[in-house]
């Protein structure tokens, strides 16, 4: 690929990236069917956080503590580099665009320093053995206008920079790979940058759920003042309808023939229990879909909540948590990497960092009667097999 190539594939992806970065910020405007809606009420708008509760719920429980077995000394480098907020940055934009990006650069004190781009500023051409990429093309700034000011070329031998469209500046790149490593969200073999977390499903749901609230903000106007009638009125007579509504005290005169024929009547109230039960089933679609509960989503159980009982309801978001760990772990590696031959100057191979691992916080935190559990089994799995209860096998249980 070239970068002009890079440069339309950006652009393709970036408009869809956007609009999930819409509906996580809440700012999605819904399509109105215009059937029960008044005209002057068409363009009120709604909002539900669900997206963004969708990706908030899960990034909040991917935290990477540090590398194992690390001969190349990769903590050391992360931890010049602002990880609570690299890491941070990273999933999150991973969550939202499917993929974020590290971009790797000698900073002014010669060390490594990585910087997180988001999904929407870079691309490139993957290397599926390895999650690597061949090319890579970065959008570093950007004016007013969101247009381009400062880009940035990767390849294998050298990073190009372009300001305005104009090459500036070109570094030889010592590392195997160019300076540009993906970090993915559920990659596969027709996708190999992955899938969002905001689905097409989760956006169908949410702009179903926004205009079941709209239409229960109308119907409430009803259910507050319910319609009523008066009938044997004479024709002449002009009747205030606020007033009618909100009097406590009203008089009517009989008609002209003496006889009073005006009997008053009132219609069936409307309920809000058809909007409100509509709105609970795209609540529990939304939930299916992304493995969230009711509770999560507004509609909470008189049940308890026991860590037992949270991580029971929660079962399919730890199964994605676990299956994000590792694509996300994979990513880090391949920074760390490449960041280390930066460093040293000299181009190490991928295998040599086999051996490494990652430590994550426990993606449910135990409470004092999972304390009192996990104890009751160390215990028991000490007495039989005492070297495998380590320090840090504990530390992976507990979170401390």
């Amino acid at each position: 690929m070239s970068l002009q190539s890079l440069q339309t594939q950006l652009m393709i992806k970036r408009t869809r990236s956007n609009m999930r970065y819409i509906y996580y910020d809440m700012k999605n405007i819904t399509l109105d069917f215009g059937i029960s809606t008044p005209p002057s009420l068409k363009y009120m708008q709604e909002i539900v956080g669900w997206c963004g509760k969708a990706v908030d719920t899960l990034a909040d429980r991917l935290q990477f503590r540090e590398f194992t077995e690390d001969v190349f000394d990769l903590n050391t480098i992360y931890q010049l580099n602002n990880p609570d907020i690299l890491y941070r940055s990273a999933i999150l934009s991973a969550l939202i665009c499917s993929c974020s990006f590290i971009y790797i650069s000698e900073g002014a004190d010669g060390y490594p320093r990585l910087q997180v781009i988001d999904g929407t500023d870079a691309t490139g051409e993957i290397e599926p053995e390895t999650g690597l990429l061949k090319e890579g093309y970065a959008v570093l700034e950007r004016d007013e206008f969101k247009l381009p000011i400062l880009e940035a070329y990767f390849t294998a031998d050298y990073t190009a920079y372009y300001q305005n469209g104009r090459l500036i500046e070109t570094r030889n790149n010592p590392a195997p790979y160019p300076l540009l490593v993906p970090v993915i969200y559920r990659p596969d073999a027709k996708r190999p940058f992955g899938h969002s977390r905001i689905s097409r499903a989760c956006i169908a749901h949410v702009n179903a759920a926004i205009r079941t609230i709209k239409r229960s903000e109308i119907s409430a106007e009803f259910y507050s003042f319910p319609q009523r009638y008066a009938t044997g009125l004479d024709q002449d007579v002009t009747l205030d309808k606020w007033k009618a509504s909100m009097s406590s005290m009203m008089q009517f005169t009989v008609n002209d023939d003496g006889e009073d024929h005006v009997k008053l009547g009132q219609f069936t109230q409307q309920t809000m229990e058809p909007h409100v039960s509509q709105l609970r089933m795209f609540a529990s679609l939304f939930a299916g879909e992304t493995g969230l509960t009711l509770d999560d989503l507004g509609f909470p159980t008189d049940n308890p909540s026991s860590e037992g009982a949270i991580i029971a309801a929660h079962e399919n978001l730890r199964l994605t948590a676990r299956q994000a760990k590792e694509t996300f772990f994979t990513g880090f590696l391949n920074a760390g990497y490449l960041a280390a031959c930066l460093r040293d100057n000299f181009a190490y191979q991928r295998r040599q960092m086999r051996f490494t691992g990652a430590r994550w916080y426990p993606v449910f935190e135990p409470d004092v009667s999972m304390f009192g559990a996990i104890g009751d089994a160390i215990g028991k799995i000490g007495q039989t097999y005492p070297d495998l209860v380590t320090p840090e096998r504990v530390e992976d249980l507990l979170g401390w």
